[in-house]
């Protein structure tokens, strides 16, 4: 199965992370792919004010290691408004909303990803809509494990 990952979006996002990196006075990230995107993650929620590219490559990317990690069709993640994957085997959907729906902010979305956030506080905080049988990513996430301000 190829991944979600794909090579354009990796470049965007190295792209991205490097200007950001170059902006703090850092060398370029030189990294696997997957790296890269936990950096950028890293990267983002460190800025004070973030780059909207930076933040736009870092969700998408991110979400694209959640569906290569979880693969399948039976609960969609949305992070209106850069991105969205399907994710979690079960019963495939094809029309309308799925069975089960994931949607949340890109900066609570990337705090999740590297376990800067608690999936049930969150849910519990209503900063994470999730609905279906299937919605509960507490399994999956964190992507990364959370490295300070590194």
């Amino acid at each position: 199965m190829p991944s979600a990952l794909t090579p354009s979006s990796v470049r965007r996002l190295r792209a991205a992370l490097d200007e950001q990196r170059s902006a703090q006075g850092e060398a370029p990230f030189t990294g696997s792919d997957e790296e890269a995107v936990a950096a950028a993650v890293r990267s983002t929620l460190r800025a004070e004010s973030p780059p909207r590219t930076l933040v736009k490559a870092a969700v998408r990317c991110s979400l694209a290691v959640l569906a290569d990690r979880a693969p399948g069709h039976s609960l969609e993640v949305r992070v209106p408004p850069y991105g969205a994957v399907q994710v979690i085997e079960g019963p495939r959907h094809t029309r309308g909303t799925p069975p089960g729906v994931v949607e949340t902010d890109p900066l609570t979305w990337l705090r999740l990803a590297v376990g800067r956030a608690a999936w049930v506080e969150e849910v519990d905080g209503h900063s994470v809509r999730a609905s279906g049988v299937r919605s509960d990513l507490s399994e999956h996430l964190p992507l990364w494990a959370d490295e300070g301000d590194v």
